[in-house]
């Protein structure tokens, strides 16, 4: 007696995650699977010409990358990242930034002045170099091989664009409290010619002709951001509360959870990538080694205008980044 077909389970909503009995989240039903250029099989990234340079570069610096995996799409950003979910957290937030700025609105004019040196020439010209980290993160979104990552990096950038308006915002009032310091008129000139922030320009102007995918995240995310976020928000905000500007001190405070929160997805990432093959261990370890040079140098570049020694500078920021990376290579060291 034969027996009768199997009745075929109706589709569901969520059947691009497989035959899976587990409810996706809001978080994965409007992330998973969006980048268009990384659809199951496509003979080329475009519809063009399979050898038109957009498939091209698509071809050398994201499929044919050293930091490889069988499948990217199982990749979770911790936080769990969404559209609604980033507005709502980023609304609190700016709402909690605004009333800083707000209760101290007439505080710059009574600042000392070697906290307003330390302003002009640490604080308002960074929007540059957070300025670069937002292309190079844009980038990072862009040529990401999953829409989780594409995600994260999008939300990152938009992190670094707000810190760039809350720095101009800042160099505004300042320019107004002092107009004599050259405030909101030197900071171009200052990023392109005083020494001391030579390094830096150079290692963002660098990370911006990064190309391959996984060389390019981790010379921001892994090395860069979270080296010169340590210099130029932790030690900042420490130095400058130090010369008595609680302002400055309670905003880098604000603006480090954003760094923070990079800092998590980064390191899944960096995790996933290496559960994934155990081989991307070799160019993750390439890349930092390479990278760090670039960011230790910036550092130390840097120290002077903080007021602070080069290797008590050197050294923290060495820190908070080699403590990522311990998050990233605990479990092969423990294998080891």
């Amino acid at each position: 007696m034969s027996q009768p077909a199997k009745r075929k389970r109706k589709l569901r909503t969520f059947s691009a995650f497989g035959d899976v009995r587990r409810m996706p989240s809001e978080y994965e039903i409007v992330t998973h699977a969006q980048n268009w250029n990384t659809r199951t099989g496509k003979t080329s990234v475009f519809e063009q010409n399979p050898s038109s340079a957009g498939n091209l570069w698509f071809l050398t610096y994201r499929e044919h990358s050293p930091l490889r995996a069988d499948g990217w799409e199982g990749f979770r950003d911790p936080d769990k990242i969404a559209y609604r979910s980033y507005v709502n957290h980023q609304a609190t937030a700016q709402t909690k930034l605004d009333g800083v700025l707000e209760m101290y609105a007439d505080a710059d004019a009574g600042l000392p002045q070697a906290q307003v040196e330390l302003l002009g020439s640490a604080f308002t010209p960074s929007r540059y170099l957070a300025h670069g980290f937002q292309q190079a993160e844009a980038y990072v979104g862009y040529i990401a091989p999953s829409s989780y990552i594409t995600s994260a990096a999008g939300y990152a950038n938009a992190d670094f664009l707000r810190r760039v308006t809350v720095i101009a915002y800042r160099t505004r009032a300042l320019q107004i409290a002092h107009p004599e310091s050259g405030i909101g008129e030197n900071e171009r000139r200052i990023w392109e010619q005083h020494e001391s922030w030579q390094p830096a320009r150079e290692a963002i102007e660098r990370a911006l002709i990064a190309y391959d995918w996984g060389e390019a995240f981790t010379s921001l995310n892994l090395v860069l951001g979270p080296t010169l976020d340590d210099v130029l928000i932790r030690q900042f905000g420490q130095a400058s509360r130090a010369n008595g500007d609680e302002q400055s001190w309670l905003l880098s405070g604000l603006l480090n959870e954003d760094g923070q929160r990079r800092n998590r997805w980064s390191a899944a990432l960096g995790r996933y990538a290496l559960e994934q093959r155990a081989a991307n261990e070799k160019p993750l370890r390439k890349w930092i080694d390479r990278w760090a040079v670039l960011a230790d140098d910036a550092a130390e570049a840097l120290a002077p205008l903080l007021g602070l020694p080069s290797a008590e500078v050197v050294a923290g920021a060495r820190a908070a980044r080699e403590e990522l990376h311990a998050g990233i290579f605990a479990a092969t060291a423990a294998a080891s």
